[in-house]
Parts: C-alpha cells; sequence; structure tokens
C-alpha cells in the first residue's frame, strides 16, 4: 500500500515554497513533512508525492504534520475517509501558510526530537563545552562541537551527521542543526531555530527554520523567520519582527491579499533568492522566488518573483547566477530546476 501525500489543495496558500518544491518537502522542526512520514512508517508503507497512473494508495493532506502519537490515526482516518475535523488541535497540527512554519517550530522540534532519538544513544558531549540538562542535547556520529555553550533546559537540541558547532557560540533550545551544516563562532541562536542540511549561519537567530544550503554567515538579526533552499543573507542584513506599536502585522501574500499572521512576524523568503549586506528587512515582508534584494531604502513588504533590485531579474542571468552559487556548495542547477524557474518566470 502507498501514501500520497496531496498537496493540490493547500499548494496555492504555501507559496513562495510551493511555487518550486511539493509542501511534503517544507521543512517544520527538524525533519520535511515527507522525512517524519518515511521514518514513521518505515517499511510499512510507501510515500509518494504523484500517484501516475497508480490508484493503489491512501490519499493524506501534505500539509498535515505527523509525529509518533497521531500518525496512526491520521492513516486510520483516510482509510474511511474522515480525515481530521479540527485544524491545528492538541495532537494534529497542519500547516495551512508560511509563517506557521515558524510559529509551529517549536513544537515540531520537540516532536521530531522525540521520534529520532527514541532507543537511541547520543555521541558524548565533548568536556571543552559548558551544557545545561545534557539529557536534552544529541549529537550524531561525525558533529564537531567545541567550546561553547548549550542550554537545552527550555527544549531539546539535536546536532546532525557531519555538522559543526564553532567556538564560541550560544545556543538555546529547542534547537536542530541538519546534515553537515555549519554555526560559525560567536553565533548566538535562541529556539525555536532549525538550520538544515548544507546551511551556514551566523550572528543572532531566533526562531526561524532555514531548508537548506542556504547561508546567513555573518552578524545581523533574523527573527520569526523562514528561509527558503538556496538563499544568501549578505553580511548585517537584519529583519524587523514586531511593530513599533506592538500590533498584529500582516502579510501581503500577492498582489492584493493579505493575512494576519500576528504579533510577531518576519521574513519569508522563497527558493533562490538573496540579498546585499546591510539590507533591512520590514516587518511581515515576503519574498518571492529567485530574487536579488539591493538598495539603500528598506524592502518593500512584498518582493515579486524573479526581482532585481526593483527592476525585473532577466531570466537567463537568474540561471547563470544561480549555477555560481550551486558551484560554490559543489553543486550544480539541474534541467529540472531550471524547468521549474521558467515556469515560475512565465506567470509573472
Amino acid at each position: 500500500m502507498k501514501i500520497f501525500l496531496d498537496d493540490s489543495y493547500c499548494k496555492d496558500a504555501l507559496s513562495p515554497f510551493s511555487l518550486t518544491k511539493h509542501v511534503a518537502e517544507i521543512r517544520v522542526g527538524i525533519l520535511t513533512i515527507r522525512e517524519k512520514w518515511q521514518i514513521l512508517l518505515a517499511q510499512q508503507y510507501e510515500i509518494i508525492l504523484d500517484t501516475e497512473e497508480d490508484r493503489n494508495f491512501i490519499s493524506i493532506p501534505a500539509n498535515i504534520i505527523p509525529t509518533l502519537e497521531n500518525f496512526e490515526e491520521l492513516i486510520s482516518s483516510a482509510k474511511t475517509n474522515s480525515l481530521f475535523k479540527e485544524k491545528n488541535n492538541n495532537s494534529i497540527k497542519v500547516v495551512e501558510f508560511p509563517w506557521q512554519i515558524f510559529q509551529l517550530n517549536d513544537w515540531a522540534l520537540r516532536k521530531d526530537f522525540e521520534l529520532i532519538t527514541k532507543g537511541r544513544i547520543s555521541m558524548p558531549i565533548d568536556s571543552t563545552n559548558q551544557v545545561i540538562n545534557a539529557k536534552d542535547i544529541f549529537i550524531e556520529h561525525g558533529a564537531i562541537v567545541k567550546m561553547s555553550i548549550i542550554n537545552a533546559e527550555k527544549g531539546p537540541v539535536y546536532i546532525s551527521k557531519d555538522a559543526e558547532i564553532m567556538e564560541g557560540c550560544i545556543i538555546r533550545g529547542p534547537f536542530a542543526l541538519g546534515e553537515n551544516a555549519v554555526v560559525k563562532m560567536g553565533a548566538r541562536i535562541y529556539g525555536a531555530t532549525t538550520v538544515g542540511p548544507e546551511c551556514i549561519v551566523g550572528g543572532e537567530i531566533k526562531n526561524s527554520v532555514f531548508f537548506n544550503n542556504s547561508n546567513k554567515a555573518h552578524d545581523g538579526y533574523l527573527g520569526d523567520s523562514v528561509i527558503g533552499s538556496w538563499c544568501n543573507l549578505g553580511a548585517g542584513t537584519s529583519n524587523s519582527n514586531v511593530k513599533n506599536t506592538g500590533g498584529l502585522i500582516k502579510y501581503q501574500t500577492d498582489k492584493n491579499n493579505f493575512e494576519t499572521a500576528g504579533n510577531k512576524a518576519g521574513l519569508i523568503m522563497g527558493d533562490y533568492s538573496r540579498c546585499a549586506i546591510n539590507t533591512s528587512f520590514n516587518t511581515g515582508t515576503i519574498v518571492g522566488v529567485c530574487c536579488n534584494i539591493f538598495g539603500n531604502a528598506i524592502t518593500e513588504k512584498y518582493i515579486s518573483n524573479f526581482s532585481w533590485g526593483k527592476e525585473p531579474y532577466d531570466f537567463d542571468k537568474a540561471i547563470s547566477h544561480l549555477s555560481n552559487w550551486k558551484k560554490m556548495k559543489n553543486q550544480s542547477i539541474t534541467q529540472l530546476e531550471i524547468d521549474t524557474l521558467k515556469k515560475i518566470n512565465q506567470k509573472k
């Protein structure tokens, strides 16, 4: 039997991330939604993201977050076409909008930590570190963590295989560092923060999620934010996450529509986007896919796909620049990525 993670009805509201990836590939907590299902189901079911001609499957909305406690209920309900009736209750959480990724990240980090570490033993914590609540710190084989302060009193800390936390860092859980990711010297990171695989981060970060292969390698503040894949924040870049009035913050989801996200809401940045040094992002800003952001003024709150400053980003130039960034991490742009980006650019 197969589990089909269906994103057809939820993908529009999860733009800009759903423009370039299946909703099940969104990271919230330590893992992506697809990775959670794969671990929970082991060999019992095959996870599929496309039905093709196959009709032998159980369909589950791709934006539901499965956990150890709820995944059997979700499958049972899906089999009888009576999947949950109440969204975001105590046991079932649903990512309906991009900002809910950082809003649910504390809860999801704790659930993923329980899932990944159950029945396992962490690698020893190097004696040069100062730690609080060591029982909730899990370090995978090959990770390097030395001469840092790690406080897991308020939430667990998970360090993936071959990741590195350089000396002088101060980290408060819940926190997760993905495989081959790096936290640079002197970083200050508050929970609930997830740094995905192959990312490089530094400076001050709070309650934010990085998907994969993205960089915030220097000083500057990032809070209550979600950074997609293959993004880069220039040195000194910071974002606002609270209004001076303390009031509710609205995200502009397209040119005409707005959604209220609460009184703390930072930067939402789509895949393949970058910004220059000392960029200042406004409260509740959404950046589209494949943007190059620069200029002296504080940014607009809605930056459309393929923006080059205030002008359109030439497609061939954008692909060439992306190829350069990929080479820096010893990767290359794929034809599928080019085709996907071409479709997004043509819809502008």
